[in-house]
């Protein structure tokens, strides 16, 4: 059970700032999707995010207002990551990095933002009683409920950190690309239900695993949460 918790003064800017951080990578996903859109109707043809983030990139495929439009996107996206590093460089100074820091980067998949983040928005571990109230709280955790194989309504998904919820979620993707363990377990997972849900298991894993790691001051073990 998740008892009464009052984050420290010391460190809740920083989460902020953080959090305020995920807001502008969304708003500069955005823009790029528009800009993708905007190609796309006009000239049949599907330009990668990747892409269009490289600074030597030219919209030669559009001509007219449709470029200028293009262009200004291109421009806010260009001005909102000015301000991703900026917020990124200044969260890396303000933060002592602890042990728990530490630890959250031994798992494939957490670098330096998702472990701020998972050790920011996680504050002290013992205020989690267990493995699967942790990921719980990072909203890990399937809230429907079914009766005969029947789904019978839901939980609140609501509930708990959404901003832990991102972190997992990004960190499990991380996951299935660059451990092997991780990645056939959610091939075997896909294979039963679907993308979406085996991308969730895997990160109910690492929830699992962090509460474990943070809780113990061990570092990851792929083994012992992708057996086999």
């Amino acid at each position: 059970m998740l008892t009464g918790y009052i984050y420290p003064k010391a460190q809740r800017a920083i989460r902020d700032l953080l959090r305020r951080r995920l807001s502008l990578v969304r708003s500069g996903s955005a823009q790029l999707i528009i800009v993708q859109s905007q190609i796309w109707r006009s000239s049949g043809v599907r330009v990668k995010s990747d892409t269009l983030r490289k600074p030597d990139f030219k919209l030669s495929l559009l001509d007219g207002y449709t470029l200028q439009a293009a262009n200004a996107g291109l421009t806010v996206y260009a001005a909102i990551h000015k301000e991703i590093d900026a917020l990124e460089q200044s969260a890396y100074q303000a933060v002592k990095l602890t042990k728990d820091f530490e630890i959250l980067q031994t798992i494939k998949g957490i670098g330096k933002i998702l472990g701020l983040t998972i050790m920011l928005e996680t504050g002290d571990i013992h205020r989690f009683s267990s493995a699967g109230n942790f990921a719980s709280y990072c909203r890990c955790v399937d809230s429907t409920r079914t009766s005969n194989g029947k789904k019978k309504g839901a939980g609140n998904v609501k509930a708990g950190n959404k901003y832990l919820s991102w972190a997992f979620s990004e960190a499990a993707h991380f996951a299935v690309r660059f451990e092997p363990l991780a990645q056939r377990f959610y091939e075997r997972k896909k294979a039963k239900t679907n993308d979406i849900i085996a991308i969730r298991a895997v990160a109910r894993k690492l929830a699992r695993a962090s509460w474990m790691m943070l809780k113990h001051q061990q570092p990851y073990n792929a083994k012992l949460m992708f057996p086999g």
